[in-house]
């Protein structure tokens, strides 16, 4: 309980630096007047209508990859695992592309995205399943490999297509679509459904903790144990699933969050997932958060990408984290 208040308070930290700067920035009594009297000023309107949405956005899209990749490298046995690896990136981004080509608006590029990330889901799963039967996919030790691989793979394969689009894309259209491709919260208008898929998420998998904990064991133990392993597999890859589907949706593919967070907290904090899961989504949040921050302030007024920023602190905060523990390869 003290790990997660310390963090929910670097949350609220993290939202207060979020609403307080940007193009202009706001004196701690100018953002409480703003926050109590949106409508008696400037800065309420640009806290309220602006700052406020896209703070809760990144928070939730942050806490979604953390909570995802913590998912996916307990699953799949591999510390080095992110929220990506299943090629739902790639299936999402042919989806928004494909929008942004049309000439669409952001509800179809949202949509499309969405689309695009189930649609890769359902191809990797159909793909897996197609040499092995449905206990081995969801239960025994070789389904995370093949699961692994045929993500893999298909990930390249989402690549061609995306350059492909990006070739034949008019040049009125390539500036949007690359800034899209790099993670951009800009076009982030809502934040409801991301928030409340993460709470849902939580409430899924925080009773699963226990019996992936006894998972991380071996399977044998585990079906000694009375977990029913193919259930708790098909449940977290499901829900890892949807949360980075949904992030995608929301703000693009945004990197490292899923792959550096949830190994930097079971360094800190050790593998227990009871503590993990809920840590994950908040120092995902946080992090993005103040990432979101930076990328909007730092040559206000003009924004650059949420995933560069992440990407320039995430490859040498995970190279300092590997030198650190040379054993983490096999930690999960």
């Amino acid at each position: 309980m003290l790990i997660w208040l310390v963090l929910a308070g670097a949350a609220l930290a993290a939202f207060g630096i979020a609403l307080a700067i940007g193009s202009s920035r706001l004196a701690p009594a100018e953002l409480l007047q703003a926050l109590v009297s949106p409508q008696d000023s400037t800065a309420g309107d640009i806290v309220t209508r602006l700052r406020l949405p896209r703070a809760l956005a990144a928070f939730a899209t942050g806490g979604l990859l953390a909570l995802a990749g913590a998912l996916m490298q307990v699953l799949l046995r591999n510390p080095l695992a992110d929220p990506y690896v299943l090629g739902l990136s790639g299936g999402a981004s042919v989806g928004a592309l494909g929008a942004m080509m049309l000439g669409l608006g952001a509800l179809w590029v949202n949509l499309g995205a969405g689309a695009g990330a189930l649609a890769a889901i359902a191809l990797v799963f159909a793909l897996a399943r197609r040499d092995f039967s449905r206990r081995q996919i969801f239960g025994a030790h070789e389904a995370s490999p093949r699961l692994l691989l045929t993500g893999v793979i298909l990930a390249a394969g989402w690549g061609a297509v995306i350059t492909i689009m990006l070739t034949v894309a008019s040049e009125s259209k390539l500036r949007g679509m690359l800034f899209w491709l790099m993670g951009d919260l800009n076009g982030a208008e809502s934040w409801t459904p991301a928030m409340l898929v993460l709470a849902a998420a939580l409430v899924v998998t925080v009773p699963l903790a226990r019996d992936l904990n006894v998972l991380l064991r071996g399977e044998a133990l585990a079906h000694s144990l009375g977990v029913r392993v193919a259930a708790l597999r098909r449940a977290a890859y499901l829900v890892a699933a949807a949360a980075t589907a949904l992030a995608v949706t929301t703000a693009g593919p945004v990197g490292f969050v899923g792959l550096v967070v949830p190994h930097a907290l079971r360094l800190a904090l050790g593998n227990d997932q009871r503590v993990l899961l809920p840590a994950a989504a908040l120092a995902g949040g946080t992090l993005l958060l103040l990432a979101d921050t930076v990328a909007r302030s730092v040559l206000a007024p003009q924004q650059l990408p949420v995933g560069v920023i992440t990407a320039v602190l995430g490859v040498p905060a995970f190279m300092f984290l590997l030198t650190r523990s040379p054993r983490t390869a096999g930690a999960a």
